[in-house]
């Protein structure tokens, strides 16, 4: 697709992301997964949002993941969920941004991801809910008969009181600024996920064609 051709999009949210890594996570550091493999749910809060003429504002997307070794190595299944809320027009340009087309090629998490999962199923268009403290590290996904998300602070093992730790990635291409908590999942459907107390990912978004919007 040639670059004028693109659909110009950008969206300010926030998100919470649950993998199988320890609360480091390997992934972010372009190390291996300590699991050998990579399974992960998200859920992201557009606040503002656009793809060309089509406002995004207040809608919610979410998704599973399942790689079978790292992220790189390709061979990923996913499924996407996007807000019974949108309406057609939004949710063909939901799911444009997820798969990560009207995109510089691997400038956002969205390009990245879509580039290694070789299985995509069917979308599902239903209510997504989400609660989402990102400085206090807590959240919850929950998406009927798919997905179970719940996060908190890390807790110190000396004293159970909050720990808090950031992960800060000035050339990356999902956030400049990450809250690492802890996060549980189960997941149900065609891509089962399950977690236990690992790797909780809860950031504030700024993200176009081109990446991370910087300030």
């Amino acid at each position: 697709m040639r670059e004028d051709s693109k659909t110009s999009w950008e969206i300010k949210g926030r998100e919470l992301v649950n993998c199988t890594c320890e609360y480091g996570c390997n992934c972010q550091f372009n190390a291996l997964p300590d699991k050998g493999h990579c399974h992960a749910v998200a859920g992201i809060q557009i606040d503002e949002g656009h793809h060309g003429e089509t406002v995004l504002d207040g809608l919610r997307i979410a998704a599973i993941f399942k790689w079978p070794g790292a992220i790189h190595e390709g061979n990923g299944e996913a499924i996407a969920f996007v807000d019974e809320k949108a309406t057609d027009q939004q949710r063909n340009a939901l799911l444009r941004i997820m798969t990560g087309q009207d995109t510089d090629p691997f400038a956002t998490m969205f390009a990245v991801y879509a580039s290694t999962v070789t299985k995509m199923n069917e979308p599902v268009f239903t209510k997504i809910d989400l609660d989402l403290n990102i400085d206090g590290r807590r959240g919850r996904i929950f998406v009927k008969d798919y997905i179970e998300t719940v996060g908190e602070p890390i807790r110190n093992k000396g004293t159970g009181a909050d720990s808090r730790a950031q992960i800060v990635l000035p050339n990356g291409f999902e956030y400049a600024v990450a809250e690492i908590g802890s996060a549980s999942s189960a997941t149900s459907g065609p891509v089962q996920v399950t977690t236990k107390d690992s790797y909780g990912q809860f950031a504030r978004l700024h993200l176009n064609n081109h990446g991370v919007v910087r300030a």
